[in-house]
């Protein structure tokens, strides 16, 4: 007597094969999207851009600019002018 196997379906179809493909898209571009954001981050340091305030403080604890300077320029950034 022979015994015949017969096969139900050739694995696990074409559902799986969008699921997959869809899984590896958004893995791929989740990959993308940390690296551009390291990239971006990664010369800005941890906190980003200086402010005016600290910029004109970083200045004048160097000997940059005079105390006379610092003062009048801290007062033209509380009024928002620039000259």
């Amino acid at each position: 007597m022979e015994v015949v196997m017969m096969m139900y379906g050739y694995g696990p179809g074409v559902g799986w094969m969008i699921v997959m493909t869809i899984v590896w898209i958004l893995l791929i571009g989740a990959v993308v999207w940390a690296a551009l954001r390291v990239a971006q981050t990664s010369g800005r340091g941890d906190r980003g851009r200086e402010t005016a305030e600290e910029i004109l403080a970083r200045r004048f604890a160097k000997g940059e600019i005079d105390a006379a300077a610092y003062d009048e320029a801290r007062e033209r950034l509380g009024r928002g002018q620039s000259r």
